[in-house]
């Protein structure tokens, strides 16, 4: 399977002032989403191409800048039905006391032409609306094919002006697709964009599919197949469709997971008895023990900078989080609260650890700073778990099943959470979903 990776032309176009007027503090406690008001995107086709031509473009690339942002729940988008005045060109300077009465804090001006190769052209200015100024002028030209990364890439744009920190909407996500009944079921990868669209299916689910990982600066992905109840560890490319085979490790419990530059992965998996964590360089196709400790030693996850991974063992008795060298040595115990610890994974920021909880007969999905303090809980539920960060470090996936209240199942679902514990969401799949993989921002 192929995936074409976009050619953008991208230009800054407006002076900016020196210093940003308006910024969302994202630091803290949550606060009200900002106002902000998005007018229709300006089109030049005029009334054939409104419906026919670049006008349907504007109308989707809007939609889904508006709802990546509100997703996040940073942003309230204003209802275009309070609009006061009417954007007809992106070089029309905006009468902010129009916009001022409806209280927008943000005002996003845009507009839209095809090129003479037939290619899509968006232009936008981002205003200040109370102090009167610009914040920040871009144009973005691709095909008419890649006009939903135009948008999530706006959004980025926007988002990033306004918080001080990098957007995650121009990102996808891997997960096991989950189908069937309980005693056959069945479990293969799929991938979609981070808003759930663009869905499409990576395995063929003859397989058992688990686990699997994003490499934090490819698109690459390593996961668990089980062929003939023997489980074997994979790279599969998404862009290109080609598989790598890293080897059969008898007893396995998790999948690897990339060192921060992809040139190594982390796997535990049980010799002589016993579950250790190794490391394997993907060039020499060497491998290393890393733990050396007869208690249970597993899923592993480095730190940004590669220095430090964090594991889950049960060498103190339950399952608790501990911090070490990326050599084995110094290992320290991070987790002290009650319950059982699991499936820790490091933020990109490296500000905190989430990881599983489980105490009192229910789950929780929780961070902790990388020493252990801190510890908050941000979700819970019957059945919370598999935390994965998104590329900026702000918001958390994981997958979720409701207590059942019939001779069926619930079913297992995908939600989001900002890092504060506010704004969950349902991320709807086409089946059931669990593990998900945040990928980096894409190329």
């Amino acid at each position: 399977m192929k995936f074409r990776y976009l050619l953008f032309a991208i230009a800054c176009f407006f002076t900016l002032p020196v210093h940003a007027e308006l910024e969302i503090n994202i630091n803290g406690a949550m606060r009200e989403p900002m106002p902000i008001a998005i007018p229709k995107i300006a089109s030049q086709s005029g009334a054939f191409g409104q419906l026919f031509g670049i006008g349907m473009y504007a109308s989707k690339i809007r939609s889904v800048v508006m709802a990546d942002l509100e997703r996040s729940g940073l942003f309230r988008i204003i209802d275009e039905s309070s609009y006061i005045e009417d954007l007809d060109s992106i070089n029309e300077r905006p009468n902010f006391n129009d916009w001022k009465a409806i209280k927008s804090d943000a005002l996003l001006q845009s507009a839209i032409s095809e090129t003479e190769n037939g290619k899509l052209k968006v232009e936008f200015r981002l205003w200040d609306v109370m102090a009167s100024t610009q914040l920040q002028g871009q144009s973005f030209t691709t095909t008419k094919e890649n006009w939903r990364r135009l948008a999530h890439m706006i959004a980025d744009n926007i988002y990033e002006r306004l918080t001080g920190e990098k957007g995650y909407f121009d990102t996808r996500i891997v997960y096991v697709s989950e189908s069937g009944p309980a005693t056959r079921r069945v479990k293969r990868l799929a991938l979609m964009d981070q808003d759930g669209e663009n869905h499409k299916f990576l395995t063929s689910g003859a397989s058992m599919a688990l686990t699997p990982r994003f490499s934090p600066n490819m698109q690459k992905v390593t996961y668990i197949s089980f062929v003939n109840d023997n489980p074997k560890v994979y790279i599969l490319d998404i862009e290109t469709g080609k598989q790598e085979l890293l080897g059969n490790f008898p007893g396995m419990t998790f999948a690897p997971v990339f060192s921060p530059d992809s040139s190594k992965v982390l796997l535990s998996f049980a010799a002589k008895g016993n579950t250790e964590i190794y490391e394997m360089d993907l060039n020499k196709k060497s491998t290393r023990q890393i733990t050396k400790h007869p208690a249970i030693d597993t899923s592993p996850s480095y730190s940004p900078d590669g220095e430090k991974i964090v594991f889950n063992s049960d060498r103190g008795g339950n399952q608790q989080l501990y911090v070490m060298d990326s050599d084995g040595s110094n290992v320290e115990r991070i987790s002290f609260g009650n319950g059982r610890y699991a499936t820790p994974v490091w933020s990109p920021r490296g500000d905190y650890i989430a990881f599983t909880k489980m105490a009192n007969g229910e789950f929780y999905i929780g961070v902790m700073h990388p020493d252990g303090t801190g510890e908050r809980i941000i979700a819970s539920g019957y059945l919370v778990e598999g935390p994965t960060w998104s590329p900026n470090g702000r918001v958390l996936m994981y997958f979720k099943q409701d207590r059942s209240s019939g001779s069926r199942a619930a079913p297992v679902k995908l939600y989001t959470i900002d890092v504060t514990g506010y704004n969950e969401r349902m991320v709807v799949t086409p089946a059931e979903a669990s593990d998900p993989a945040w990928s980096p921002l894409l190329p």
